[in-house]
């Protein structure tokens, strides 16, 4: 069907899991003709939920793209996870969209990633649409739960619908609001409440509206409508229930002639530039511009290879044209163009703006690139997302020697794919650490290495990232002499250390004075001097905090060499360390956890047991508080699965690194007694 970008809808299901978002696709694809039937869960035969490690869990673990045509207007969807373990992987699906349907279980009400969701779309300036499901089910609390959305959310939330008879189908507040009558409240106050919404950013309308009490027809609405959503001034709420089918019609009603197009949502923030210098530019919906394109989604399949996933925002994509990535300098060749219908890739010839496509093979292709057809836009980039830090850790290593390239490959395509996913190799510990957002996101993490990437491995607790430092200043000298055959090795230096203050990190001093040390080799004192700084002195973890000023030293006109002055300037920076009051720091994290009102009793005595100082406590919408502290991190190994038993499953939180502090006087000597440095020969 050909069709314009006014003839565009783009929406992305979002809300918590259990919801019912993947079945709210199915009954829209199957209402639309775009598919024959409803697909199940249980059976595994949806269009949205195709990957293996999804039917095993029959829930979502990544966005899924498909569409339908209605009216004449061609919709695309992505559907959503609803884990917070995936949040990353949902939020992606807002930078391609301009409506979110959070999707709210008539049974279970508003839930933890309900709040989200409305807040990330609000944040990016998305038009809402709130979709009560489950409105057949016998314990739906329908009444109740749309008082709490307009509780929570505010009085712009209003119905377009409302159940009807016993929630075996809806009744229009919007259109047609003269059927029969609601479950519960009235269809003529919610029309007029909504109406008078409406009316309320249109002064013209809202004269015509009060003066001469005319009843406004769609078409008068349709300009004020979409106005009213941009500006947050609206969310409208729909019932339906996607397993029996009430209320779908009514959906697709809504999502044809009142959902934005790309030309009516609010424009995409794109900027130019970085950081502090980075400015606003506007890109325009025109098909005849520039191409401007953004990919929000990557997927790596071992056999397909990678699959790019783009929204144009400007100008038209032809199949085999050329384009920039970022800024690159030469350009990619998209060989193929593909629509996405779930696991199946549609060729097409081209796309417009509004137009989600994929592109295969291309390496370059990253999330967040930006392609473009001219150097104009080399610096082009939507404003970052907000995604929550990774912060559960798991040490990995290949289980059979040998899959050591076979797990950075498959740890590379993971973090590629999944923008929540971080590794850290930590060189003091010689340690690969996968982070994720929680248990059950890392779980499928390594079952994806095992499965797609053919690499087995083992897991074990990451190590803390401690750090040494010294307390006072100190002195240190080492004479390096050595004959090798006719060769000799000759290099002396002196050299004195003194404490910074906590985070300043290292400074290296060139004190010295008359050519004792000729200056070729003073590089080569500072490089014995940092190979220490790496591998530790006393525990074996990086030290930090330290300033070390080379004062003297001796040299030798023939057999002085580089190598010389390097172990010189390491030894004796370990021997002024012996003297300078060592000690191991840890990292302090600041944490903020939220949480059930209810639960803060439980959680605040459970951190007094981790060494903890609370520093702060707010009161949050919906029965929730967020409790701020500063802890140890090494207390916090096993706090994810603690806090989602004091909390019933509800608790969350997030960590950043505050400062360093010494660790208790036995920890201490339990580090320094395990640390078995490498003797050198002098």
């Amino acid at each position: 069907m050909p069709y314009t970008t006014a003839d565009i809808r783009n929406i992305a299901l979002v809300g918590q899991a259990g919801a019912g978002k993947t079945l709210l696709a199915e009954a829209l694809l199957a209402q639309s003709g775009a598919i024959r039937s409803k697909g199940s869960l249980a059976r595994g035969t949806t269009v949205c939920d195709f990957d293996p490690q999804e039917k095993d869990l029959l829930h979502s673990l990544d966005a899924a793209i498909c569409g339908f045509e209605t009216q004449g207007k061609r919709v695309n969807v992505i559907d959503t996870p609803g884990y917070p373990d995936f949040l990353g992987r949902s939020l992606v699906a807002l930078e391609a969209v301009e409506t979110a349907v959070i999707v709210v279980s008539a049974v279970n009400g508003v839930e933890p990633m309900t709040q989200r969701m409305m807040d990330f779309a609000k944040a990016r300036g998305l038009c809402r649409l709130i979709v009560v499901n489950k409105i057949d089910s016998k314990e739906a609390r329908t009444e109740q739960v749309l008082a709490d959305i307009r509780e929570q959310f505010g009085k712009a939330c209003l119905p377009l619908n409302l159940p009807a008879e016993g929630g075996t189908s809806v009744v229009d507040c919007f259109f047609q609001p003269h059927g029969k009558p609601a479950d519960f409240s009235s269809v003529e106050a919610a029309h007029t409440e909504i109406i008078d919404q409406v009316v309320e950013v249109d002064e013209d309308l809202m004269a015509v509206y009060l003066e001469q009490g005319e009843e406004l027809s769609p078409e008068q609405l349709h300009d004020p409508f979409e106005k009213a959503l941009r500006e947050d001034h609206l969310v409208p709420i729909c019932f339906c229930s996607a397993e029996t089918g009430a209320g779908i019609n009514e959906l697709l009603d809504v999502l044809a002639k009142l959902a934005p197009n790309p030309t009516e949502g609010n424009p995409p923030p794109f900027l130019k530039g970085e950081g502090a210098d980075a400015a606003r530019v506007e890109v325009s919906p025109d098909p005849s511009q520039h191409v401007i394109a953004h990919v929000f989604k990557v997927t790596i399949d071992p056999f397909v290879g990678k699959l790019g996933v783009f929204r144009v925002h400007q100008g038209t994509v032809k199949a085999g044209a050329q384009l920039f990535v970022g800024d690159g300098r030469k350009p990619v060749k998209l060989a193929h163009l593909y629509r996405l219908q779930g696991k199946e890739n549609i060729e097409i010839p081209q796309a417009i703006p509004g137009d989600i496509c994929a592109v295969a093979k291309i390496d370059e292709l990253h999330f967040d690139a930006v392609l473009h057809d001219s150097h104009d836009e080399d610096h082009y980039h939507l404003k970052s997302v907000a995604f929550p830090p990774p912060m559960l850790g798991l040490a990995i290593r290949a289980e059979k020697r040998g899959d050591e390239q076979k797990l950075s490959e498959g740890l590379h395509r993971l973090t590629a794919e999944d923008p929540c996913v971080r590794v850290v190799h930590h060189t003091a510990q010689n340690e690969t650490v996968l982070y994720g957002l929680g248990d059950l996101h890392l779980r499928v993490m390594l079952q994806r290495l095992t499965e797609r990437y053919g690499v087995a491995v083992k897991t074990s607790p990451p190590s803390i990232p401690y750090r040494e430092t010294i307390t006072r200043p100190a002195e240190g000298h080492h004479r390096h002499k050595k004959q090798t055959g006719g060769a000799g090795q000759f290099g002396e230096v002196y050299l004195r250390i003194e404490p910074l203050e906590r985070g300043a990190g290292f400074e290296f001093v060139d004190d010295v004075v008359g050519g004792a040390i000729p200056n070729q080799f003073i590089p080569a004192v500072e490089k014995g001097v940092r190979a220490v700084l790496s591998g530790g002195a006393i525990a074996g973890f990086e030290l930090q905090d330290v300033r070390v000023s080379v004062y003297d030293g001796k040299h030798h006109p023939v057999d002085s060499k580089e190598v010389a002055f390097v172990a010189a300037g390491k030894k004796a920076f370990i021997a002024a360390i012996k003297e300078a009051g060592p000690i191991v720091l840890e990292p302090i994290v600041r944490v903020a956890i939220s949480t059930p009102a209810a639960s803060i009793g439980d959680v605040t005595s459970d951190l007094a047991t981790r060494r903890a100082r609370i520093s702060g406590q707010d009161t949050l919408p919906g029965g929730r508080a967020e409790i701020q502290a500063l802890v140890p991190l090494a207390e916090l190994q096993d706090y994810l699965s603690r806090l989602k038993a004091l909390t019933g499953g509800e608790g969350t939180y997030t960590m950043d690194l505050s400062h360093y502090d010494p660790v208790p006087p036995r920890k201490q000597q339990e580090l320094v007694a395990a640390f078995k440095p490498q003797e050198e020969a002098d």
